[in-house]
């Protein structure tokens, strides 16, 4: 068997206190196609640094075979010192490579070469340092999460440009779909150590799972043999001294192997702060257009989303998804048509950008708000320290500045900031960015018991299945398009992909050339709408509109706080108007949407 191209022999290191590694073991031969997975901290980045040259571990053992080639992509690139994003990308090169490689992926990565790298967001720096890897076709190639800041399109692309290389590849991302696509072994880096499957991705959940069941029997195994042992020590009588001191020595010998166990790291207590719910009603657009210039963003698009819809946003970059999204939530207006936001909507946006939070603030001062030691979550005072540990922090980072935080963390940190707040529309601009995939776990299953909207622009094709109920895709300049179901079944409607039964494979022609299946509906009537239908549709408007300006009255007049105090039955009474308002504001619009579906049904046949 030929030997490996890297080797890396019983690697440990540790910062401060628990071992990040121990006796790690890492072979990765010609042609391999390893994922590295495991929690946020578990050490998979600084394990790839490691066998990437980057850094030096405490002690072990790194063989790299002579003349092989390592690129390796970091998660936070340096381009200091190059003039250029071509500049940068070329440095990569050595001596007979294609020199003209660099400068075709800059272009297929949305970049043309002659950007500065000081001017640069975070994105652009990615996907230049993307380029810089993959130009000079390396023995092995170390990709530290390369789909962040891609869309869709690129993504695709990268994993066609991946499976083509004769490269080995090691990778760590967070995207499955990605991971289940290119990888032939998975290596879990857990609590120090590391295990290999000789599967790819998609095998390996269930034999985590498995590994886990087994050790968890194990553990409780022992615990039972310690408390016989334990009992006998108390109770037992002595007949050998020697023997019985040998049993006692097991017996410590045990309780050291017990207090030795590494635990697994605990879930996240994920749970979102849900305020009253609203109307049925929650977004209402109609015939929408937004442009810039001669560029136009949204040509005449049209939605309605009601109470518990899951509607995912996708599409290039640059396509206006961040435009769509601010006019759909009132943040923006479009040039024509209108765009309605439901009475008593809450909405939370969750900033995956991570602009708001000032590098220097520290971990409790940026849940808290920097007053005292509490965070307000759902409206009910929780201490800090406890809230923290339920999105896996550990106490003493209560200190730590921001920008000292991981990716990971900081997404764990963002995500802690936006659920603490009572709302009833979700918004969330690439959650998945730098979460691992047990927490990506534990957010989709939130999603799934949240009572209000959500509305989710993300290029995780595998986290936009598992979430929405409907997708709005980009179909070309200025063209949006709803579909019902997630991101697998929007490709087999527009036909780029065979149906699920046939294995869901894309087809080989172009897709454009694949004309879109029209959504199922319901048959549509040949009848007109009666009278009374007629005039309720024209008449419900006017009295939503009374009614939402009562509530706006009402909720006013309860703001005062010191109106229960003053005259708790003028309180009473309003808080009982106010429901009553509510209720009939939910009732009209559920019956102004069933008239207006109707009446386009019937203008459509």
């Amino acid at each position: 068997m030929a030997p490996p191209l890297l080797h890396l022999r019983d690697i440990s290191l540790t910062f401060g206190g628990t071992p990040l590694l121990e006796g790690a073991e890492l072979a990765v031969m010609r042609g391999d196609r390893l994922c590295l997975v495991g929690r946020n901290g578990s050490g998979k980045s600084t394990l790839l640094k490691i066998a990437a040259g980057q850094i030096e571990a405490d002690s072990g053992e790194r063989f790299v075979q002579p003349g092989a080639t390592i690129r390796y992509l970091s998660q936070e690139p340096d381009l200091s010192g190059h003039a250029t994003t071509l500049a940068y990308a070329e440095d990569g090169l050595a001596p007979g490579d294609d020199p003209y490689r660099a400068q075709y992926l800059l272009e297929i990565l949305g970049l043309t070469g002659e950007e500065d790298p000081k001017t640069l967001s975070g994105g652009e720096a990615r996907r230049a340092a993307l380029a810089r890897a993959l130009a000079p076709k390396p023995d092995i190639l170390m990709l530290d999460e390369p789909t962040n800041h891609l869309d869709l399109p690129a993504i695709g692309w990268l994993e066609k440009e991946l499976a083509g290389m004769p490269s080995a590849i090691v990778m760590i991302s967070h995207d499955r779909r990605f991971l289940e696509t290119l990888s032939k072994a998975t290596v879990w880096l857990d609590r120090g150590e590391i295990k290999r499957l000789d599967k790819g991705f998609g095998a390996f959940e269930e034999w985590r799972d498995d590994l886990l069941e087994q050790e968890s029997e194990a553990r409780h195994k022992l615990d039972r043999k310690i408390a016989r042992e334990t009992h006998w020590l108390i109770h037992g009588v002595s007949a050998r001294r020697k023997r019985n001191q040998r049993r006692l020595g097991n017996l410590n010998e045990m309780r050291q192997q017990k207090r030795e166990l590494r635990q697994v790291t605990g879930e996240v207590k994920m749970t979102v702060a849900q305020a009253d719910t609203p109307g049925k009603l929650v977004i209402d657009a109609e015939d929408i257009t937004k442009s810039y210039g001669d560029r136009t963003l949204i040509d005449g698009f049209s939605t309605r989303i009601l109470r518990g819809d899951r509607v995912g946003i996708v599409g290039p970059n640059g396509a206006g998804k961040t435009t769509l999204l601010n006019i759909l939530t009132g943040l923006a207006e479009p040039d024509t048509g209108r765009a309605k936001v439901g009475v008593a909507v809450e909405m939370v946006t969750l900033d995956q950008k991570r602009e708001s939070l000032n590098p220097r603030t520290s971990l409790s001062d940026a849940l808290t708000g920097g007053s005292g030691d509490t965070v307000s979550v759902a409206g009910q005072p929780r201490h800090v320290i406890g809230y923290m540990k339920d999105f896996l922090f550990l106490p003493e980072q209560a200190p730590t500045p921001i920008g000292e935080l991981s990716g990971g963390e900081r997404g764990r940190l963002m995500l802690a900031r936006a659920l603490a707040r009572p709302s009833n529309l979700l918004v969330l601009d690439e959650p998945t960015n730098d979460l691992d995939l047990e927490t990506l776990d534990l957010l989709q299953e939130m999603l799934a018991d949240y009572e209000g909207a959500v509305l989710l622009v993300s290029h995780d094709r595998d986290f936009i299945d598992r979430v929405v109920t409907s997708v709005i895709a980009w179909e070309g300049p200025g063209q949006w398009r709803e579909y019902p179901g997630g991101y697998s079944d929007m490709l087999v409607q527009r036909g780029e992909v065979a149906d699920r039964k046939d294995g869901g494979k894309e087809k080989s022609g172009d897709k454009a050339d694949a004309a879109p299946a029209a959504p199922k509906g319901k048959p549509k009537s040949k009848s007109k709408l009666s009278f009374n239908e007629s005039h309720a549709l024209k008449t419900l408007p006017g009295r939503m509109s009374k009614l939402e300006t009562e509530i706006s009255g009402l909720k006013e007049t309860l703001a005062d706080p010191d109106l229960f105090a003053k005259n708790a039955t003028k309180f009473t009474d309003t808080a009982e108007a106010l429901q009553k308002a509510e209720d009939a504001l939910a009732t009209l619009e559920e019956e102004w949407l069933e008239l207006e579906m109707k009446r386009e049904e019937l203008e459509g046949g």
